[in-house]
């Protein structure tokens, strides 16, 4: 059984950082890319960010890039997204979901797809004050 659990939202004030852990059961962690994803109340579930199992290729959505690094440890089967720069449009829950390959056979197109993503994690918080 896949589990992912993701860790590390909170409060914070606009302009200030947050990194956001993402620990996966499982061995074979490795074998798969993943990706974030957030929703803000009342909106749809949006893409935020993305990576290949090797961590070699990543992909974000535009309203974070520059701000938002992806990033992976295969050894600690965990996935991160470090946060700076934080607005409050960011307020929102995030996600971390495994994807079905280690690539995204579509490049950007399939990377923010949901349906590309076959496991997710509970959520975790994010609130960024002005």
């Amino acid at each position: 059984q896949v589990q992912l659990v993701e860790s590390g939202g909170g409060l914070v004030q606009a302009g200030g950082s947050l990194r956001l852990s993402c620990a996966v059961s499982g061995r074979t962690f490795i074998d798969y890319a993943m990706g974030w994803f957030r929703q803000a109340p009342g909106k749809e579930r949006e893409f935020v960010a993305a990576i290949t199992w090797s961590g070699g290729r990543t992909y974000y959505a535009d309203s974070v890039k520059g701000r938002f690094t992806i990033s992976r440890d295969n050894a600690k089967n965990t996935l991160y997204l470090q946060m700076n720069s934080l607005k409050p449009e960011d307020t929102a829950v995030y996600y971390c979901a495994r994807g079905h390959s280690q690539y995204y056979t579509g490049g950007m197109y399939s990377a923010r797809s949901p349906h590309e993503y076959n496991y997710w994690g509970q959520g975790t918080q994010v609130t960024v004050s002005s």
